[in-house]
């Protein structure tokens, strides 16, 4: 059995402005900063044997936070990238209701083969350990909704540096 605390990144600068991120890297905004810091310390009372993040630096910089706290190294993986929004990136997100989405943007399909990779790659790499993952809002989504084998919009929205426990 593997524990996993599946969090989401801290607020980023772009999330304050409803602006798409998908694969760009994104930067923590000031609250940000502080909730990836709250998130550690809500943390602290938990034997934590692997920190791991996406390799997109919103994540990494929220899961840093984690690792120094508890003088672990960090591990960054692309399986927790958010999803890859195509042409949408970059665009607010107001701006995108009722716009036919491009065929560039990734599909759920391939989203949910990631998930499914990195929870094999956790049971196999992390069995009988305790991990954290930072991830980002649709790709936790998308991870959870495998857990549970269900479908993505069975499962509530992540905020930004909240965490859920998986038992996989």
């Amino acid at each position: 059995m593997t524990v996993l605390y599946l969090a989401r990144h801290g607020e980023t600068v772009d999330n304050a402005n409803q602006i798409l991120q998908g694969q760009t890297q994104g930067m923590l905004n000031e609250k940000g900063q502080e909730q990836a810091e709250n998130l550690a310390k809500s943390l602290d009372g938990i034997q934590i044997d692997a920190v791991i993040a996406s390799d997109l630096k919103r994540a990494v910089d929220t899961a840093e936070v984690i690792a120094k706290r508890r003088s672990l190294p960090l591990i960054t993986t692309p399986l927790l990238r958010e999803r890859d929004w195509g042409s949408f990136t970059g665009r607010f997100i107001p701006d995108l209701k009722d716009v036919p989405w491009p065929d560039d943007v990734e599909s759920m399909d391939a989203m949910m083969e990631r998930a499914r990779l990195f929870m094999d790659w956790l049971r196999r790499d992390y069995s009988q350990q305790t991990v954290v993952a930072v991830g980002h809002g649709i790709i936790n989504k998308v991870i959870q909704a495998v857990y549970h084998n269900t479908r993505t919009n069975k499962i509530p929205r992540m905020t930004n540096a909240e965490v859920r426990k998986l038992i996989l």
